[in-house]
């Protein structure tokens, strides 16, 4: 099969869809692959790389795309890019097209473009592997990301998340306690935070309480939010449902009642977010102030640790394009419910996708 690897031309996307590792794993059975040229640079891969592992570089996005079966992308296409697939192609990434424009959506069904979102891939246990390690980085980094933007120097209220004898820690709120919600709690917890963490499901809340049984845990009824917002410093929102928007947890008004200069991380945005006054943001602008509130809504949190990021999702992401890439889209649908579970676009078709307008 034919393999392309275009560079991510997204603001602060450093990632890229293949690293040369994978394109050694493909080449070595006997698929062909492209990868346009500096690809790979965000991630310290560089050309070479890749030549030297069998794949053929390519100089402009068109002949990336033009010359792909199978495009192996990171972030969702933009326009552009979209122009560039060619009709009856496949489309693997990160591609959260719940909150992509309709327009978007319309041009890959017209085009009959099978699009594979990494982050529906889910396995008989109900796990999504490719998901798991971008979630778990993005958790992770939400407890640095918060410790930079309580500074003074950031445009925070001067904040030390842990505190100091005498003076109390950071107050900090974390609503889902999913895959990133737990591992923002393991490391708000590390730093010395006071954390509390809300969720829908018992047993969840019952195991983040036995591993860390300082921190409080509650339902996320109308009253606790209500509650715990007004008293934050820092509130994370992590819930996710892959193949549907996220919902709106904390309304304007609830945002309202926060304490001056306090901070939302809506590491959700990326499904449309969960906070009614998020809007996307990118590295370079990461924030923006409503309410009197600071707002973190940057979609691609690990693009910015990039070559730690595509590691970690190639190594689960590979059995699955390997098998994509020997048995055709159509018989790894058919053999591999993993993959059909992620399919969003297929022969003109919707398929585990509800859709939300956003620009």
């Amino acid at each position: 099969m034919n393999i392309s690897v275009p560079k991510e031309i997204r603001a602060s996307e450093y990632r890229v869809g293949l690293s040369p590792a994978g394109v050694k794993m493909l080449a070595e059975l006997g698929h062909t692959c492209y990868v346009q040229h500096d690809a790979g640079s965000g991630a310290g891969f560089s050309d070479l790389d890749y030549e030297r592992v069998g794949a053929s570089i390519v100089y402009s996005a068109e002949e990336a795309y033009g010359r792909g079966d199978l495009i192996l992308k990171v972030a969702r296409p933009t326009d552009q890019e979209i122009d560039w697939i060619q009709p009856k192609s496949t489309l693997a990434g990160f591609l959260h097209l719940p909150s992509a424009k309709q327009t978007k959506v319309d041009t890959l069904l017209q085009n009959k473009v099978t699009t594979l979102a990494y982050e529906q891939i889910q396995l008989p246990d109900g796990s999504h592997p490719v998901l798991f390690p971008l979630s778990e980085i993005g958790g992770k980094m939400s407890a640095q990301i918060a410790a930079r933007f309580l500074q003074n120097d950031a445009g925070g209220k001067g904040i030390l998340l842990g505190g100091m004898p005498g003076v109390p820690p950071a107050e900090v709120v974390i609503i889902g306690a999913g895959v990133a919600g737990r591992y923002a709690a393991e490391a708000f917890f590390g730093m010395g935070s006071q954390l509390t963490v809300l969720d829908t499901d018992g047993p969840t809340l019952d195991k983040i309480h036995r591993k860390l049984p300082q921190v409080v845990t509650m339902f996320p009824t109308p009253t606790n939010l209500e509650k715990v917002v007004a008293y934050a410093d820092v509130v994370i929102t992590a819930v996710m449902i892959p193949g549907r928007p996220a919902p709106i947890i904390l309304s304007r008004d609830m945002v309202k009642t926060m304490k001056s200069r306090s901070l939302i991380l809506d590491i959700s945005i990326d499904q449309g977010g969960c906070v009614e006054t998020s809007r996307p943001t990118t590295h370079e602008k990461p924030t923006f102030i409503d309410q009197d509130v600071i707002h973190y809504c940057v979609p691609n949190i690990p693009g910015a640790v990039a070559r730690t990021a595509t590691h970690a999702f190639q190594n689960v992401a590979i059995p699955f394009i390997q098998e994509v890439a020997a048995l055709g889209v159509d018989k790894a649908i058919k053999q591999s419910e993993a993959i059909a579970a992620g399919i969003n676009t297929h022969k003109g078709e919707i398929q585990n996708l509800i859709r939300v307008e956003k620009s």
